[in-house]
């Protein structure tokens, strides 16, 4: 695919994840039922094997991008930024802060912004598995194409992540989901409880920084809405009220992906039961 897109351009390149999109649908059946679920959620009804496409074939298409995106293409795109001055005035004060997203839409599309904007640093915090697929992945893509990312799981893990954001680096977490059964937070979602993991915020609240939620939403052909939001400070944390702050905060975050997941449900990334981990816990 990287080959095919760079070599015979993007509209060809899509072409093929068509193919690959029908695929997916036909063969990947927890997948498709994952998909039908999440959709029978955001669109309050049944959704129709066209939509069930649909979903597929906007992920595939966010993938893809990153092709063209860690191989510094942008001028194939079409990005508009909403509260981006929270970012600017983070960078201009040389102020480290947490940047929340989710497996919705696209980061690369903020890393991609990171690398246009002088003196703007964005290291990503991933579970070690994760980091290292996806740092082997973007170099078959490009070799000069490495990410800072830090490993979680690992005896240094936490003073890399203050380091970095000493330095001023904003330090980017996918906080929706994780791995195993890391200690979670239940909150209502699309009107089912599900579980958020508590990790991402206690990390925020240790190292008393703020946190500004990050979705890049996909608009479809070479189009992207990313958008900004503050969503915690904890810079006045203290042992007494940090759980207080972290469970709050968590609540902001959940409904406010609750909020672009509605505007733009088919960008929602979460190929499995999203509610299931609350249910065991409930069951337990």
């Amino acid at each position: 695919m990287t080959w095919i897109s760079l070599r015979l351009g993007r509209p060809t390149g899509r072409a093929v994840l068509g193919l690959i999109a029908v695929y997916f649908l036909l063969f990947a059946p927890k997948a498709r039922r994952a998909s039908r679920d999440w959709l029978a959620h955001a669109l309050g009804r049944k959704p129709s094997l066209g939509e069930l496409f649909r979903h597929v074939y906007t992920f595939a298409a966010t993938i893809h991008d990153r092709v063209y995106l860690v191989n510094e293409r942008f001028d194939l795109f079409d990005i508009r930024v909403h509260g981006g001055e929270l970012v600017k005035e983070a960078v201009a004060r040389g102020a480290g802060v947490f940047l929340m997203g989710a497996h919705m839409g696209s980061f690369e599309v903020m890393r991609a912004m990171g690398r246009q904007q002088p003196g703007m640093r964005v290291a990503m915090v991933m579970y070690e598995d994760n980091a290292r697929k996806i740092n082997d992945t973007l170099a078959a893509i490009n070799p000069a194409a490495r990410q800072d990312i830090i490993a979680l799981g690992k005896l240094d893990s936490m003073l890399q992540v203050k380091e970095r954001l000493d330095d001023g680096s904003l330090v980017g977490i996918l906080a929706d989901r994780s791995p195993g059964d890391e200690p979670g937070q239940i909150v209502e979602f699309f009107g089912a409880p599900a579980s958020f993991p508590v990790g991402p915020w206690r990390l925020a609240a240790m190292l008393k920084r703020p946190v500004i939620l990050m979705v890049g939403l996909y608009r479809g052909g070479n189009r992207y809405d990313v958008h900004f939001e503050r969503i915690a400070d904890f810079s006045a944390a203290t042992r007494e009220n940090r759980a207080r702050l972290q469970h709050d905060a968590i609540e902001h975050y959940a409904a406010r992906l609750a909020y672009y997941a509605r505007q733009a449900p088919f960008n929602w990334f979460n190929f499995f039961d999203f509610w299931q981990s609350a249910r065991r816990r409930d069951a337990r």
